[in-house]
C-alpha cells in the first residue's frame, strides 16, 4: 500500500509539472503594452515561487522512497527509476522557470531604464528650447548678447550618452517584439524633436556669434573714432590757445 500511494503521488507530481510547464513555458505572450509586460513578469515571479515551495514536497518524496527501498528492495527500485525520472524533470522545469523570469525581470528593466532615459533628455531638450527662446528679443547690448549666446551654448555642449542608452535599449526591445509599437512611436517623436530643436540651436548660435562679432567691430571702430576726435580735439583747443591763425594751419586742421 505504501508503494501504491508514493507511486500514486510521483504520477500527480510529474501531472502537476506537465500542466506548469505548458501554462508558464509554452504559451506564446506578446508583449504591446507596458502593463502586458508587467503582468506577466508579475505572473512569473509568482510561478517560479509555486514551482520552488515544490521543492519540500519532492524532498518528501525522495525520502519516503529511500525509506521504503531499504525496507522493500524489489518496490523500492522501480519507485527509485520514477523518482529519478520525476527529479530530473522538476530541476529542468525550475531552471527553465528561473531563466525565463529572469529574462523577463531584465526587459522589465530595460524598459524602465529607457523611460528614465527618455526623460532626462526630454528635461535637456525643454531646458534647449527655453534657451533659445531667450536668445529672441535681446537688447541691443554687447553684454547681453554675449551671455545669451555662452548660455545657449553651455546647453549645446551635453554629452550624447543618454541618446546613445536611448537608441540601444530601443533597439533592443523592438528586435525583440516587445512593446515594438510604443517605443517606435516614443522615439520617433523624440528623434524629431531632438533634431528640429538642435538645428534651430546651432543656427541661432551662429547667428548670435555673427551678431557678437559685428558688435565687437563697431565698438572697435567707434572707439578708433573717439580716440581720432579726442586727438583732434586736444590740437585743435591747442591751436586756439596759441592763438594761431587758421591759414597757419596744417589743411586738415583747417
Amino acid at each position: 500500500e505504501k508503494a501504491v500511494n508514493l507511486k500514486k503521488d510521483l504520477a500527480e507530481m510529474q501531472e502537476w509539472m506537465t500542466q506548469a510547464e505548458e501554462e508558464y513555458l509554452e504559451k506564446d505572450f506578446e508583449y504591446k503594452s507596458p502593463e502586458e509586460l508587467e503582468n506577466a513578469v508579475e505572473e512569473m515571479k509568482r510561478a517560479k515561487e509555486d514551482v520552488l515551495q515544490k521543492e519540500v514536497r519532492v524532498k518528501i518524496l525522495k525520502d519516503n522512497i529511500k525509506m521504503l527501498a531499504t525496507k522493500v528492495p524489489s518496490s523500492g527500485q522501480d519507485l527509485a527509476t520514477e523518482l529519478n525520472v520525476v527529479l530530473e524533470n522538476y530541476q529542468l522545469l525550475c531552471n527553465r522557470i528561473r531563466g525565463k523570469c529572469h529574462t523577463l525581470e531584465e526587459v522589465w528593466s530595460c524598459w524602465i531604464e529607457l523611460l528614465q532615459y527618455l526623460d532626462l533628455e526630454t528635461a535637456w531638450l525643454n531646458n534647449l528650447e527655453e534657451r533659445v527662446q531667450m536668445t529672441g528679443n535681446l537688447p541691443d547690448k554687447l553684454d547681453a548678447v554675449n551671455d545669451a549666446l555662452e548660455s545657449l551654448e553651455s546647453v549645446l555642449r551635453h554629452p550624447a550618452d543618454n541618446r546613445t542608452q536611448i537608441r540601444e535599449l530601443g533597439q533592443t526591445l523592438i528586435d525583440g517584439g516587445i512593446l515594438d509599437d510604443i517605443i517606435s512611436e516614443k522615439l520617433e517623436a523624440f528623434n524629431a524633436r531632438y533634431e528640429e530643436l538642435s538645428h534651430l540651436a546651432v543656427s541661432r548660435q551662429i547667428t548670435l556669434e555673427q551678431q557678437l562679432q559685428t558688435m565687437r567691430e563697431t565698438d572697435h571702430m567707434l572707439q578708433v573714432l573717439q580716440e581720432s576726435l579726442g586727438d583732434l580735439d586736444r590740437q585743435l583747443t591747442s591751436y586756439l590757445t596759441d592763438r594761431i591763425d587758421a591759414f597757419q594751419m596744417p589743411q586738415e586742421a583747417q
